[in-house]
């Protein structure tokens, strides 16, 4: 899809800027319908479920613009709404984006501004639209729709599990922690022939090495102290399935031989039995370890590894595709929202543009997490820069020692405020500072801020 494609409705009673900005941007979308009040706007919303809308604010007839920002919201939380408001009505403006508008523009109009604007909301409905085609296509081949992404990184995990998981072949999964091992074990499992049969995770780090051998093979009754009755262990669960174990960099050099012979003759035996019990799951491996620093220490056998390490799949860190956060983070928006039984939320473009910048050492575990405390913890429908945890939020100097210094702490700070509510268009931002361009040049220069 281009943005060319995409349903754009223009709300203004007034025909001049009705027309002019049906012109202007007919370049840039071309199915453009218009509307001089609020109650025929709705009713064009409704009949065509336009992508984006501009509406202003002041409107004739019983609805206006808020309410319109309103209804388009609950109706299709993906439609981008941007607003037209008078420079004295910008309260009115920060209140429609608490609402769910995605961006203001003020009058006069500036065309060029209103373009950058019009991009933005397209870029943002085509990603969505992408998310959404990309999920309806491997969940028609029974993928889980947690593997969400439209990077090219993602892109090609997605290729390598379609690939893999058509075979039988051992894979290890190697990536940092957080960035989805099990995850992508479960979808190799999901997509193979063996999705009828179980899918058993073991964490072999959080197993207590006394216990481990017993856990995976079983044990009969009497085999130890507190052996009161048989045991089926992980690999007697997972019969025809797959046998998932998770941080496999931590199992004890002892249990390390006993798991080489067994995946190489297909039969373990309980513990305290003498019956070989043959088994087929299909075996996957995951650690976030160098296993090539281990083998040189000698914490891991080079040739369990060998044998393990039959297709690796490489799990790129979140700060690598970038691209994937937006729509992760719409993922978990909505996950959560249904989950704690919250209204609709989304994020303002100034906090998804913080979050798409942070570090996310923890990757998408820590984004998930972090999301979900948006969630439970901030009560309006649109979550804002300023609503970030603390220690999430750009760092400010809060501790000046002298009142010039207070001063120039409070000026640095609200400029940086007025650039971040426009986008960094300077123009604007003296505009809302009325101040003229070139002071604000002088004290973005002095200030540090470009």
């Amino acid at each position: 899809m281009q943005p060319n494609d995409l349903k754009l409705l223009i709300i203004d009673d007034e025909p001049n800027i009705r027309s002019g900005l049906a012109k202007g941007l007919s370049k840039l979308v071309s199915n453009i319908t218009e509307a001089s009040e609020g109650e025929q706007g709705l009713a064009e919303f409704r009949r065509d479920r336009h992508d984006i809308v501009i509406t202003d604010l002041r409107l004739p007839g019983n609805i206006n613009g808020l309410e319109i920002v309103k209804a388009v919201r609950d109706e299709c939380p993906n439609t981008q709404i941007i607003v037209i408001t008078a420079y004295a009505s910008i309260e009115t403006a920060v209140e429609a984006m608490r609402m769910g508008a995605s961006d203001f523009i003020t009058k006069p109009l500036d065309l060029d501004f209103v373009r950058m604007q019009l991009r933005k909301a397209a870029e943002h409905v085509m990603l969505l639209n992408e998310n959404r085609k990309l999920r309806q296509e491997l969940n028609s081949i029974g993928q889980i729709p947690d593997i969400i992404g439209n990077s090219t990184a993602t892109r090609d995990l997605i290729r390598q599990i379609s690939q893999v998981a058509s075979s039988d072949a051992t894979v290890l999964i190697l990536g940092e922690s957080g960035t989805g091992k099990e995850l992508t074990a479960r979808a190799i499992h999901n997509l193979s022939d063996r999705r009828s049969n179980p899918f058993v995770g073991v964490n072999l780090g959080a197993l207590p090495e006394t216990l481990l051998e017993s856990e995976l093979f079983g044990h009969e009754k009497g085999a130890f102290t507190d052996a009161r009755r048989q045991k089926a262990g992980h690999f007697e669960t997972a019969r025809e399935g797959t046998l998932f174990f998770d941080e496999i960099t931590e199992t004890p050099l002892k249990t390390q031989v006993t798991l080489l012979r067994v995946i190489e003759e297909r039969e373990f035996h309980r513990v305290g039995g003498e019956t070989l019990i043959p088994f087929n799951a299909r075996i996957i491996s995951a650690t976030n370890q160098n296993v090539d620093l281990m083998i040189s220490e000698g914490k891991f056998r080079e040739d369990l590894y060998y044998r393990l390490n039959v297709v690796p799949i490489h799990l790129p860190p979140l700060r690598k595709r970038r691209d994937d956060i937006p729509l992760l983070v719409e993922h978990y928006l909505d996950q959560f929202v249904k989950r704690h039984h919250r209204e609709t939320k989304r994020l303002s473009a100034q906090a998804m543009r913080h979050i798409v910048d942070r570090p996310w050492p923890g990757n998408i575990r820590q984004l998930k997490n972090f999301i979900e405390r948006l969630v439970v913890t901030v009560s309006d429908t649109v979550i804002r820069l300023e609503d970030l945890p603390g220690e999430s939020r750009p760092s400010k100097d809060l501790s000046p020692t002298k009142l010039s210094d207070a001063v120039e702490a409070t000026e640095r700070q609200t400029i940086l405020n007025a650039l971040v509510q426009v986008d960094y268009h300077r123009e604007r931002a003296a505009s809302v500072l009325d101040i003229s361009v070139r002071s604000l040049h002088y004290k973005m220069s002095r200030f540090g801020l470009h």
